[in-house]
């Protein structure tokens, strides 16, 4: 079965995986593209893990200063090849990343980094408190469907090449 041209179009658009990716998908969810969104991202997720290991070299700080200049954000966002580090979807990951560290201002990167102490303190609420405070597993502001974690193991497996948010820091003014 060969998926419609359209369809392969549309799936594209909405994930911005390559065309031979999105057949694929389409194939095996048997054109439902609910079903392939959902199998491109578990590739990306299988990707994502294969790379982890990968040294990452290259990157780019994106900076972020919100209307009125009262929310101001740094991140760096690393790579492996300059190429992936100019490529328009890692500049759009980077400044959508910025984007969501100032309208959710999160403490950490990953669950990893909490201190121990703040894992006690919040023993009650642990995944209500990690999901407000670790930039990893808060629901992207641009799409509620996914988190940031999934985001950026969509776009590891389109570029095919390890990315790590390495540091972020987010100004604001009276803080």
């Amino acid at each position: 079965m060969n998926p419609d041209i359209e369809l392969i179009k549309k799936l594209r658009q909405l994930t911005s995986a390559s065309i031979q990716d999105c057949k694929e998908a389409l194939e095996e969810a048997k054109e439902d593209i609910d079903k392939a969104i959902e199998i491109l991202r578990r590739k990306g997720m299988e990707i994502a893990q294969e790379k982890k290991e990968r040294i990452v070299r290259e990157g780019r700080i994106e900076a972020y200063v919100h209307l009125g200049n009262k929310i101001g954000v740094l991140v760096e966002v690393n790579c492996e090849t300059d190429f992936v580090a100019r490529s328009e979807d890692f500049c759009r990951f980077t400044k959508d990343l910025a984007l969501q560290i100032a309208a959710s201002s999160p403490l950490y990167i990953n669950r990893e980094d909490v201190p121990k102490e703040e894992l006690e303190k919040h023993r009650d609420d642990l995944e209500d408190f990690l999901k407000n405070n670790c930039l990893m597993e808060q629901v992207f502001i641009k799409d509620p469907n996914i988190t940031i974690k999934d985001y950026l193991a969509t776009l590891i497996g389109k570029v095919k090449e390890n990315i790590v948010i390495r540091r972020f820091v987010r100004y604001k003014l009276g803080e």
